[in-house]
């Protein structure tokens, strides 16, 4: 989802760059397609019974076919494709993202001579802040936090040899698909890996006030925050692999970059979408596999059909410029999805969730067309006024008084 410190900034150098070069902004387009398909997976989180707390209790509401084989509508059919194409795809490209962006500020940084990691560690250190604000007093899945950590570490990575990237990049992908597995077996073969939802979990998002819901997350801050734990290596590997790609063309408009882009897409989609497919339909306890195993694949072929799209419609139009606009803002459109869903959806705002409670799931979908095109609209605007989001612009104002 996201470069270093703030993905806009990184949306911006690069976008700045690749205007110079005469290339796509490619990347920003991107960061914004990332932003709206973590939304829609956020969305089922927000709307479905106990909001954020099924994080915490069972997987029932984990397999997106489930309603469809227990009533087989058209509704429910298209939930169910809806959420296996959000499910991990935008996360993974958006981890990848972040180390694409993070081989941009060290290239920045060799570029006029500065130490590295240096001040990088000071926006590692905000975005770690940011995350946890974020955390507390929005939403229990956020990535912010875990990225912080992780991007310290590529960091200092970039000043290994690439041999020794190349080691720790195989290394962690191997111990994370060896964890993934385990898990899945214990799922598969163990009933109390399933807890049910307790009712006062259901009351807290339906009834209770924004301050019970903020302490009851910090009570279960470690349990929320079990998944960048167990995909650490994922994330490692996710970015250095976006470094990797960053620094082999593959964001470039030419020839080499098409050629890289059009692997991705074959690749990516040939082998990621059936497997997804199969998890998906192989019921919740493969929830995992899908989420976190053959969901980069996907998000390494949306790479190449974004850049696909891109090289026909030659970077204009309406849609391409809304995207974009919202990559160059991402992490104020982050943050913002969240809070508008926040209000949307639980019981101190307008309680939607507990309202909707039955209806078809179409109107989750049109919920997440809404705030996508409200997010796409309000970026457009903002940047005809400003030059970053307000969430970029803070970062870049409190970094500057830290140096």
């Amino acid at each position: 989802m996201i470069g270093t410190g703030t993905p806009a900034e990184q949306g911006a150098e690069q976008a700045e760059q690749a205007r110079a070069r005469g290339r796509l902004p490619l990347l920003d387009v991107l960061r914004g397609v990332a932003i709206l398909g973590t939304l829609a997976t956020n969305v089922w989180l927000f709307t479905g019974p106990g909001g954020e707390s099924a994080l915490l209790y069972g997987n029932d509401g984990l397999s997106p076919f489930a309603p469809f084989l227990a009533d087989p509508s058209a509704a429910n059919l298209a939930e169910g494709v809806f959420r296996t194409a959000a499910n991990g795809k935008f996360l993974a490209l958006l981890t990848l993202l972040f180390g694409v962006g993070l081989a941009i500020q060290f290239q920045s940084a060799a570029r006029r001579g500065t130490h590295w990691p240096g001040p990088y560690r000071w926006r590692a250190l905000f975005l770690f802040v940011e995350g946890t604000v974020h955390f507390t007093l929005v939403f229990a899945a956020d990535v912010l936090m875990g990225y912080a950590v992780v991007a310290l570490l590529v960091a200092w990575l970039l000043t290994r040899s690439e041999r020794v990237r190349g080691v720790v990049m195989w290394v962690s992908l191997a111990l994370h698909l060896a964890l993934m597995t385990l898990l899945t077996a214990v799922l598969a073969t163990d009933s109390a890996a399933h807890p049910a939802m307790p009712p006062e979990a259901v009351d807290l998002y339906a009834h209770g006030s924004y301050l019970d819901q903020v302490a009851f997350r910090l009570d279960n801050a470690l349990a929320m925050r079990a998944e960048p734990i167990v995909t650490f290596g994922l994330m490692v590997f996710m970015f250095l692999l976006g470094v990797r790609l960053f620094r082999a063309g593959a964001f470039a408009d030419d020839a080499a970059g098409r050629r890289i882009r059009a692997r991705l897409l074959g690749w990516g989609l040939g082998l990621g979408v059936p497997l997804t497919v199969a998890a998906s339909l192989a019921g919740p306890d493969w929830f995992l596999l899908d989420r976190y195993a053959a969901a980069p694949l996907v998000a390494l072929g949306l790479i190449g059909l974004v850049g696909w799209v891109l090289d026909r419609v030659k970077g204009t139009g309406p849609v391409v410029t809304g995207v974009s606009a919202l990559g160059r803002m991402a992490m104020t459109g982050y943050v913002a999805q969240n809070v508008i869903l926040v209000f949307v959806c639980y019981g101190f705002g307008l309680g939607l969730a507990d309202r909707m409670a039955g209806a078809d799931s179409w109107w989750v979908m049109g919920l997440w067309a809404a705030v996508s095109l409200f997010l796409v609209t309000a970026s457009v605007l903002w940047l005809r006024l400003f030059r970053q989001g307000p969430l970029e612009a803070l970062q870049k104002k409190v970094l500057s008084r830290a140096r």
